[in-house]
């Protein structure tokens, strides 16, 4: 899939962003979401993702909505792989009916991705990027 500029963040957006989902965080499923979105980086990276959460020209106080992707998921112009990746990210924070069996529709990145996410949400959050399990 191609992806234009209009579509996707910029670094520096992306960046403040990425500080503001992670600063938001309340809950260890919130936190294990939060920082596997950051760590996958394309799917925060594009500008409609953004805005659904809130993090798009809206104050910096304004709370992240993660129950706004649920319904959007096919309409954030994202593909198989990322739409599944970011189902079971939003199963962390309690939000979708994703089956775990959708870890199938991963290729390795954001698989290693999400156990590391699944570890955080275990309560391991000792497990280093890059880490091999």
């Amino acid at each position: 899939m191609t992806v234009t500029s209009a579509q996707t963040a910029d670094g520096d957006l992306l960046d403040e962003s990425a500080k503001r989902l992670l600063a938001s965080v309340k809950t260890a499923g919130d936190r294990a979401a939060a920082q596997a979105l950051v760590e996958e980086g394309t799917i925060l990276a594009r500008r409609s993702v953004l805005s659904v959460l809130g993090l798009l020209d809206a104050p910096a106080w304004s709370p992240v909505r993660w129950e706004g992707l649920t319904g959007r998921v096919y309409s954030l112009g994202l593909d198989e792989e990322q739409r599944a990746f970011l189902g079971l990210t939003l199963s962390m924070v309690g939000i979708g009916q994703v089956t775990l069996a959708a870890v199938t529709d991963l290729g390795e990145r954001r698989l290693a991705v999400m156990l590391r996410a699944i570890a955080r949400l275990a309560g391991n959050d000792t497990l280093a990027v890059g880490t091999r399990i």
